[in-house]
């Protein structure tokens, strides 16, 4: 059974794949940081190269300690492309950002955005023990809403068959961020435009049941908690 490593430090080593060659000084490599972004997002977008040309999916994600678990069909070209731990596996790059601000300035050039990234480098493998895989599962339905997995039927047999998991260890990791208002040239601060940030705000609507929803099963405390 694979078994994610545990986490030797407060903060990944940066390597020169993960140090930006712009704003350095927005990096940063603190573990809890990181985690905190990952956490908070649903989408994440997975690189990497197939017939020789670069490909980049959307998908969802969970994370287990310091690893990362994406899911797909068994008939997913980079499912099939990445061979369990004893195979090279595939190589990819997988990436989190969430927008916080819209920056404002006086000048177009200066316009920005506040944000959280993360990066990850590493090769991906399939996961094929069972315990792993429902593990896997279970933390992906729980990324989108924590306890939905206790909640819900877990995947039967069929299911499983038809369903691959990757995991991706956090080993080569970092985080880049912009906080912070307009960062205008001073012979700009005189122009007669409005400047500073629009913030982003994101939240949960009213919850709205299935029409086939039995009468009598009211919304778990988890949901009406969100």
């Amino acid at each position: 059974m694979s078994v994610a490593p545990e986490p030797s430090a407060t903060a990944y080593a940066p390597t020169a794949r993960t140090v930006p060659t712009r704003s350095k000084e927005r990096a940063a490599y603190d573990r809890a940081l990181v985690h905190s972004i990952l956490d908070e997002a649903y989408v994440c977008h997975l690189g990497f190269v197939r017939d020789g040309a670069p490909v980049v999916l959307p998908t969802l994600f969970g994370r287990v300690g310091e690893r990362l678990y994406v899911h797909g069909s068994t008939g997913s070209r980079p499912l099939r492309m990445a061979g369990d731990r004893q195979d090279p596996g595939l190589r990819v790059c997988l990436t989190v950002t969430h927008v916080d601000a819209l920056v404002l300035a006086r000048s177009a050039f200066h316009h920005s955005i506040n944000y959280r990234s993360v990066v990850i480098h590493g090769t991906a493998h399939q996961v094929t023990d069972p315990d792993e895989k429902r593990r896997a599962l279970d933390a992906l339905v729980d990324h989108v809403v924590p306890g939905r997995a206790a909640d819900s039927r877990p995947a039967n047999a069929k299911e499983l068959a038809a369903t691959a998991v990757l995991s991706l260890d956090l080993t080569e990791v970092s985080a880049k961020l912009r906080t912070g208002g307009p960062n205008d040239d001073a012979e700009d601060l005189g122009l007669p435009h409005w400047t500073g940030l629009v913030p982003l705000r994101h939240g949960y609507g009213p919850l709205v049941p299935a029409d086939d929803l039995a009468e009598g099963i009211e919304a778990p405390a988890y949901l009406r908690e969100l």
